[in-house]
């Protein structure tokens, strides 16, 4: 006669998470983009904005933290979240486009004033937007992006109430910038401003303003640049050390791009020495040398369909001609959004900030950011590829990720597919849990 066996022991429960837990697995999971929005959601007083251990700047708990607050981030951040135009908006754009989105019209435009369109990372567009804006009137300030704080190769979130100040903020930051760090102080203003940022940035106050009514009533304009991702902090210390023999504690000052189009990367140590590169030397060949982090190689928009205008780069095939790089006065390729974004072109226009030229076409879109079309159709893929090793995925609204997945062929839908999921199982794919760097 058989004895019949024990039944096992009962496992132990595993814990629920804590909300430390539920905030850290966004940025385990590679999905933080260091927009800043979690510390000006909680407090500074219970998470705060810090360079970590990988060299980006990650949130890190330092107080009380509710699971209604973690909620709050869950609903709003955009590595779990990626908003596109609110329904009634993007109902009255003139044009839809399968890739591009809605829009009113695309055109290639530059600022009007030389010096801006020089110092500009393209043409110069975005820069002119918001001088246009504080000198009008229209709007009390802009908040966006400017190089500055300890490490002169990251941005900070800036307030610019004048023209000088918008200029003096001129230039890409591929660099990590917590630009939303403060929207909750200057929304707490009370006075009407306008908003440049990535387009994750963009998503992250769409996806707020369904909480927070201040968010519409106050930011007038929502501006982006086209975005391919930023530099690791990492890579880009590996390009000034290796490239340049240069410490980077030795940096007083760092410039991506601008004085030309796209001009050159230029650095400045405190000695007085002066550094630079060509735009193809720090970022490589082609996207594929990108060091760029892991939420930005899965973005599903990269082209801000958020936004009342998003300004792109205008070189055909993606990347600039060495050729003509130094004589190009640059001239971006402009997605006018929304009806407010049309009429604040034209205004621009008539009072001289802005110029714009020949009318464009979805087509010329897709030829002048090929990238932005290829992550845009695989964005579904591989997502697939997260979910299927248990990441999580973010939730979407207007961006049309199934659609555009059947634009791919079943091969290179698989091809994605795997190839994502086999990034997270060899640990490409992600961060360890955020500790302050040097331990402080």
């Amino acid at each position: 006669m058989m004895t019949p066996s024990k039944p096992a022991p009962p496992s132990a429960p595993t814990p629920a998470p804590t909300p430390e837990d539920r905030l850290y697995r966004i940025v385990e999971e590679g999905m933080c983009i260091g927009c800043g929005l979690c510390e000006s959601l909680a407090g500074p007083e219970s998470v705060k904005m810090q360079v970590v251990d990988s060299g980006f700047e990650r949130p890190l708990v330092v107080g009380a933290l509710s699971h209604e607050t973690v909620d709050a981030i869950y609903d709003t951040c955009p590595g779990t979240r990626v908003e596109a135009l609110p329904a009634d908006l993007a109902a009255q754009a003139s044009s839809r486009d399968l890739v591009w989105g809605p829009h009113e019209s695309f055109v290639e435009a530059w600022a009007g004033d030389p010096a801006v369109r020089h110092e500009g990372s393209t043409g110069g567009v975005l820069t002119a937007l918001g001088q246009f804006l504080v000198d009008s009137g229209e709007v009390e300030f802009l908040l966006h992006a400017k190089a500055g704080g300890n490490d002169p190769t990251f941005g900070q979130p800036h307030v610019s109430e004048t023209a000088a100040e918008v200029l003096a903020g001129a230039g890409s930051r591929y660099g990590p910038t917590a630009v939303l760090q403060t929207v909750h102080q200057n929304l707490d203003k009370g006075r009407p401003f306008a908003f440049v940022g990535k387009p994750c940035d963009i998503s992250a106050l769409r996806a707020l303003a369904r909480r927070d009514a201040r968010v519409n009533q106050l930011i007038k304009y929502f501006l982006t640049p086209v975005c391919g991702g930023f530099a690791s902090p990492k890579a880009t210390e590996a390009f000034i050390e290796n490239h340049h023999g240069v410490q980077k504690p030795e940096i007083e000052s760092f410039r991506y791009r601008g004085f030309g189009c796209p001009g050159p990367t230029t650095f400045k140590t405190a000695d007085g020495q002066s550094h630079a590169a060509t735009y193809t030397e720090y970022w490589g060949e082609d996207e594929k040398s990108w060091n760029v982090p892991w939420r930005c190689k899965i973005c599903p928009d990269g082209i801000g369909e958020g936004a009342d205008i998003a300004a792109a780069d205008n070189w055909p095939g993606g990347a600039p001609d060495p050729a003509i790089e130094a004589d190009d006065p640059g001239t971006n390729a402009v997605i006018v959004r929304t009806k407010a974004g049309a009429d604040l072109v034209a205004r621009a226009v008539a009072a001289g900030y802005l110029v714009t030229g020949s009318r464009l076409d979805a087509d010329h879109m897709s030829t002048v950011q090929p990238h932005q079309v290829k992550k845009r159709q695989a964005a579904r893929a591989r997502w697939d590829g997260m979910a299927s090793q248990g990441r999580m995925t973010p939730r979407t609204h207007g961006l049309r990720l199934d659609a555009l997945r059947e634009t791919l062929s079943d091969e290179v839908y698989e091809a994605q597919r795997k190839g994502t999921a086999q990034r997270i199982q060899d640990g490409r794919a992600g961060e360890e849990r955020p500790k302050a760097k040097n331990g402080l």
